[in-house]
């Protein structure tokens, strides 16, 4: 059992101003975690989608890859894609929400870019290569929107922990501590008015049996 502080106006002070500062951290931190909450289900929601456009996105992509094959040969197909340089414009922006740190990533641009001949290629290599190009940029949309969802996952648990802290054991224990102490001094103002009261009655008696004495000639 955790002692008590002793039971003085300056400890009740320290108290009263501790428990203000608790509960206005409550207050801020409840507002943080429903500001979070809201971000969440949002991505959440982005991800659903995302995660449903992939699977279709993947689909059409291997079909219009099968459709160069046929169209150019396996052998073509490769040598093309080797001659597509690696792509080096993908840029990553971070943006706070409430200290967290989203990522924020820019759309790749989807159009053809002549890193290959497209006289010894067909309509069929181009349309592969835009439907890749947007396997690409539909895939950094889901990686934004996944981390994004695991980042504030995670802080709306600590500030969740955070608040049942506040709620459940500083709050409650500095309210009790703070209502003890008040409790003692108010007991203590009781006692030293009733001992003022009986000192003054005292007085007066003393007084009035003093006025009573006889003089004496």
């Amino acid at each position: 059992m955790a002692r008590r502080m002793a039971p003085t106006r300056g400890n009740l002070v320290k108290l009263q101003k501790s428990l203000a500062q608790a509960e206005s951290g409550h207050d801020l931190l409840e507002q943080k975690r429903q500001v979070l909450m809201m971000e969440l289900v949002r991505h959440i929601d982005s991800a659903r989608d995302l995660q449903r456009d992939v699977i279709t996105i993947f689909d059409d992509s291997y079909k219009a890859l099968q459709k160069a094959n046929i169209s150019l040969g396996i052998d073509t197909v490769e040598d093309i894609a080797g001659s597509v340089p690696v792509t080096d414009e993908i840029m990553v922006r971070l943006r706070s929400v409430m200290g967290v740190e989203i990522p924020d990533i820019d759309e790749i641009d989807c159009s053809i870019k002549p890193s290959y001949s497209f006289i010894d290629s067909t309509s069929a290599m181009d349309d592969a290569y835009l439907s890749f190009r947007n396997v690409l940029s539909t895939l950094l949309k889901l990686a934004e929107v996944e981390t994004s969802v695991y980042r504030l996952a995670v802080q709306i648990r600590r500030t969740h922990r955070r608040v049942n802290a506040l709620e459940k054991v500083v709050i409650p224990a500095n309210e009790n501590e703070s209502a003890f102490i008040n409790g003692v001094l108010e007991e203590g103002e009781r006692e030293d008015f009733v001992r003022m009261k009986i000192a003054k009655a005292n007085r007066e008696k003393k007084k009035l049996a003093h006025d009573n004495e006889p003089e004496v000639v």
